[in-house]
């Protein structure tokens, strides 16, 4: 190959991959490095190196020599005049690089490199690909259809890379064909032997959230946030949208003048159904304006043992719209909010509350009124169990009955709630801070007792001592552990002796300084 040639044959690659001037360099020089000891049989523990002038084509090839008298194998060793070219102060038996380019290198090079070089130009696009579709992961691409089947459906993407869409990404029903252009969100991008494997979704929630976007400027802007994305692909959405501006309607933005822009969107999606809402920060609003198109009646939340619920009482002529099909919209609703939903019809809720206050007596005397009105709330109840007209004023008694009922039992439980978290504040502050670092080893209980202990989670002297404190016999209630157990226990918890905690080390105290007296001068 010539001069003019190589930098044409360079120039070209270059334009036509893409790619930088230093990947292609350095896979010349790393194939020329090869096809030299190819050539001339080279070993591999011999340092050589190539380097080529991308201007000119030309190639030089150096290897490291050791510095002789006489050559005998011109392959590792140089003499030392030649050797002196390079360092005038190299000596026998000193290891030199010199230039060492075979006459016929360029013709044998250019055969041998070819392979080595496309190789290294394949792995430059896939780096280049892999590099480009992480940075896209969670964004929109848009891609024509190259294959489809039952399994999975194959997108030509930018870069010549190709993305899949798995049957459980599509949304259900949609057919494609080829040579349809197809939008999806990249969900995932893994290395794969023959590139990277972009695995691309529809039925993500992400997509929604992407078309919006698109097809919302205040979204797009930032006057108008996403907050929440509930999906069911191809069936009905739930979002929750915000205004971060005053005088903004971020409902209305998101639907568009006549819906036009919802409906782009819907499209899109197959006739997805979309609800988009307001969300709010007070957690009651942010629920009935979740089960909407439902009307709710009253929302009643309980947060006992980590568990939030909230139950959503609606009127009878609501029920099956706030279940929705299957379930549909109350399980969107419950995905939205991130609060268990319980939904029930207003009779339903009202038998609940008397049977609350008949068998809580605690709750019965707090609600002296609500028992007066059991006997006309069950009289409606019953008109209603026999399919009469129930008046208005028979609809708001129940409301207000259930409604008393409902955030009494809410208070007494977050009044509880307050009372366990005061006393174990109490508990925890009679114990020292020490012996909840202490092994429950250190206690030397009797063998039962121990494993007993430490399977119920109790592994330190102060979590023992907090158990005991907050209730005794709830240790004595363990399978296992009985009177003796607990006396053992008792003993031990008294024998022990806590070390004193250390005392940060003082600091020094400042020298004082005595100021100098002026004395008055006389007058």
């Amino acid at each position: 190959m010539t001069k003019n040639e190589f930098a044409l044959a360079f120039n070209e690659v270059l334009e036509e991959k893409q790619l930088s001037k230093e990947i292609i360099l350095g896979a010349i020089e790393s194939a020329m490095v090869s096809a030299y000891r190819r050539a001339v049989n080279a070993s591999t523990a011999q340092h050589v190196e190539a380097k080529i002038d991308p201007d000119t084509g030309k190639v030089m090839v150096f290897a490291e020599k050791e510095v002789v008298e006489d050559v005998q194998e011109p392959k590792t060793e140089v003499l030392l005049e030649d050797a002196h070219k390079v360092n005038p102060e190299a000596q026998l038996g000193d290891m030199v690089v010199v230039e060492t380019t075979p006459a016929d290198f360029g013709r044998v090079a250019a055969q041998t490199a070819r392979q080595v070089i496309q190789q290294r130009i394949r792995e430059a696009e896939r780096s280049n690909q892999m590099q480009y579709f992480e940075r896209q992961v969670g964004e929109t691409v848009s891609g024509i259809v190259q294959a489809t089947n039952a399994q999975a459906t194959t997108i030509g993407l930018d870069m010549k890379a190709e993305g899949v869409l798995p049957a459980n990404q599509r949304i259900p029903g949609e057919r494609f064909k080829v040579h349809d252009r197809v939008r999806a969100v990249v969900l995932e991008v893994k290395d794969g032997s023959r590139g990277p494997q972009i695995i691309l979704s529809r039925a993500h929630r992400n997509f929604l959230r992407r078309l919006l976007e698109n097809e919302v400027p205040e979204i797009y802007h930032g006057v108008v946030e996403i907050r929440a994305i509930a999906r069911e692909p191809g069936a009905r959405a739930k979002v929750a949208v915000m205004a971060t501006q005053a005088g903004v309607d971020p409902v209305g933005a998101c639907v568009g003048i006549k819906g036009v822009r919802i409906q782009a969107i819907v499209k899109e999606l197959h006739d997805e159904k979309i609800d988009i809402i307001q969300w709010d920060q007070d957690p009651v609003v942010y629920i009935s304006k979740a089960i909407s198109p439902a009307r709710v009646s009253g929302v009643y939340l309980s947060e006992a043992e980590g568990n939030r619920t909230a139950t959503v009482v609606v009127n009878e002529d609501q029920l099956s719209l706030a279940i929705g099909r299957d379930g549909q919209n109350a399980r969107l609703a419950a995905k939205l909010t991130g609060w268990r939903i319980d939904i029930k019809s207003l009779a339903e809720a009202a038998g609940d509350a008397i049977r609350k206050l008949q068998s809580d007596l605690g709750l019965a005397a707090l609600l002296p009124t609500a028992m007066e009105s059991i006997p006309a709330i069950e009289e409606v109840l019953a008109k209603k169990a026999e399919n009469r007209a129930i008046t208005p004023e028979e609809f708001t008694m129940l409301s207000q009955f259930v409604d008393r009922v409902e955030r009494r039992t809410i208070q007494i439980k977050e009044d509880a709630a307050r009372a366990e978290e005061e006393k174990v504040t109490t508990a925890r502050s009679e114990v020292p801070t020490v012996a909840f670092g202490m092994p429950l080893e250190q206690l030397e209980l009797k063998e039962h007792v121990f494993n007993i202990l430490v399977e119920a989670g109790i592994d330190t002297i102060g979590a023992l001592m907090m158990s005991m404190k907050m209730d005794a016999n709830k240790v004595l209630g363990m399978p296992g552990i009985g009177p003796k157990a607990i006396t053992n226990i008792e003993e031990r918890l008294a024998a022990i002796q806590f070390p004193e905690p250390e005392l940060p080390p003082a600091e020094p105290a400042a020298e004082l300084v005595a100021e100098p007296v002026v004395e008055a001068e006389s007058q």
